[in-house]
């Protein structure tokens, strides 16, 4: 990993072709928004590319979902079928890995993120993002969870099952092969 979290010049290059061209293929999802405004903003904020290029290299297949007329910032999820492969089988946060007792996970979906530069989806972007595809048919993703429920140990993911989205809860300390989180960045 680059410890500057900016890409080189080739690499910037190759990651705005790869969202350019899932751009074109999925213009669904961004109704409204022009590829040649997205693409100077994101020219002009290589931090940003950085955290997109991370979320592309595990799985995410970031795209633009949005944009945000009062702070002028586009948003993007991760928008791969499944949640992103390689942020699966992590507990929600250091609080609850710090909490058990044996087989820890390597990592914390919220150190992750952190590390990557983006946010977990809220129960809200969550279903936003459901209205755009259908995703996590077979995985689940973990979910941003208020302080109220961690407090008691919980969280909460959501996905995809029988033609609807479900929102659940579990021990914050949980992991499984099948559930990972998916990302927001603004832009």
């Amino acid at each position: 990993m680059n410890p500057k979290k900016e890409l080189s010049k080739e690499q910037s290059q190759d990651l705005l072709q790869t969202l350019k061209t899932r751009f074109e293929k999925n213009m669904g999802r961004h109704k409204g928004i022009e590829w040649t405004d997205l693409q100077k903003k994101l020219e002009a904020n290589p931090g940003k590319l950085w955290s997109l290029n991370e979320m592309e290299f595990t799985g995410g297949e970031p795209d633009v979902v949005g944009f945000d007329q009062k702070s002028g910032e586009y948003i993007f999820n991760d928008c791969s079928p499944e949640s992103p492969k390689d942020r699966r089988s992590l507990c929600y946060d250091r609080d609850a890995w710090e909490a058990r007792k044996a087989n820890k996970p390597e990592n914390t979906a919220m150190d992750v993120a952190a590390k990557m530069g983006i946010e977990l989806l809220t129960e809200e972007q969550y279903h936003e993002l459901q209205q755009l595809g259908n995703f996590d048919l077979k995985t689940s993703s973990w979910l941003k969870t208020t302080s109220e429920m961690r407090k008691l140990g919980g969280a909460i993911f959501g996905d995809r099952r029988f033609g609807r989205v479900f929102i659940y809860h579990n021990g914050a300390d949980s992991y499984y092969a099948a559930r990972g989180f998916r990302g927001l960045l603004r832009v």
